[in-house]
């Protein structure tokens, strides 16, 4: 058993997105600092609706994944593929956006908390620009395990035999959401993968080293992850892929291989051929 260590911490910052959202960046922030296969992961959270209540009008993608978790609040997607959900508390929305999607994720409240996270995670060339695919996950379809000392929600992968609602595909994604007493350790074996751990809640320890409230820590080679949480306990969230190892060219919404079919991608939402379903 080799424990991974952190090799990188990443510091989450202050951003805005959409038409004004406040959120806290990590992955995706500076200088555009990924973790092969995730490109970007947003965290937002207030009571404030002036952060939040303008939301994420309609928007071009294309060239990945979208996965959208809601902690608290009500949000609503609209997409060019005619299909609309709504998220509440602990809902999932898991979005491909493959050749070309447009949507727009607004907020179904004026007060109260909003919380939650966005992942965007990379597809690979010959996956770029398959059709578009959009799916709602209800709270009620994602599995808890209790384990000694705290509670995973299981996405995507499997822990400790009970497997998510999303399995499998090109980069294999495991999304847990971990809640640990203090003190206490969580321990599984995930081999092959880049891992990346989230605190949101509290502080962990891996290794030695300690990652606060929005520090994530992209974890070097070995077979098994060990968190420890801080005094005061921690909830986090455990995110691992398949790394793809391809060139990304990146521009907003659009993550390519190149810049010349990023060049691409805009003529085609100009054009509006983003959306079109290939012949």
């Amino acid at each position: 058993m080799t424990i991974r260590k952190i090799q990188q911490v990443v510091q989450g910052l202050p951003a805005s997105d959409g038409a004004g959202v406040k959120l806290i960046r990590s992955l995706g922030g500076a200088n555009h600092l990924r973790a092969d296969p995730f490109l970007m992961l947003d965290a937002f959270s207030s009571e404030n609706p002036d952060d939040y209540v303008a939301g994420f009008p309609s928007h071009p993608h294309r060239g990945f994944e979208t996965v959208t978790y809601m902690l608290d609040g009500h949000m609503q997607h609209k997409d060019s593929g005619g299909n609309t959900g709504d998220l509440g508390p602990g809902d999932v929305q898991w979005m491909t956006a493959g050749r070309g999607i447009v949507h727009s994720e607004m907020p179904q409240q004026e007060n109260g908390r909003m919380r939650g996270f966005q992942l965007w995670i990379n597809l690979p060339a010959k996956e770029k620009m398959k059709p578009a695919g959009y799916r709602d996950i209800q709270a009620d379809e994602i599995p808890a395990v209790a384990f000694p000392g705290g509670k995973a929600k299981i996405v995507a992968g499997t822990f400790e035999n009970t497997s998510g609602p999303v399995q499998g595909g090109s980069t294999d994604p495991v999304y847990w959401d971990i809640e640990l007493s203090a003190g206490k350790t969580l321990s599984q074996k995930i081999q092959d993968k880049t891992v990346y751990i989230y605190p949101f809640e509290g502080s962990v320890e891996i290794a030695d080293r300690v990652l606060k409230t929005h520090q994530g820590g992209v974890l070097g080679s070995g077979d098994t992850v060990e968190v420890k949480a801080g005094a005061d306990g921690a909830r986090f969230l455990v995110l691992a892929g398949r790394p793809i190892g391809e060139p990304i060219v990146q521009y907003g919404p659009f993550v390519m291989n190149t810049r010349t079919e990023i060049e691409q991608a805009i003529r085609d939402y100009q054009s509006g051929e983003l959306t079109k379903v290939a012949a």
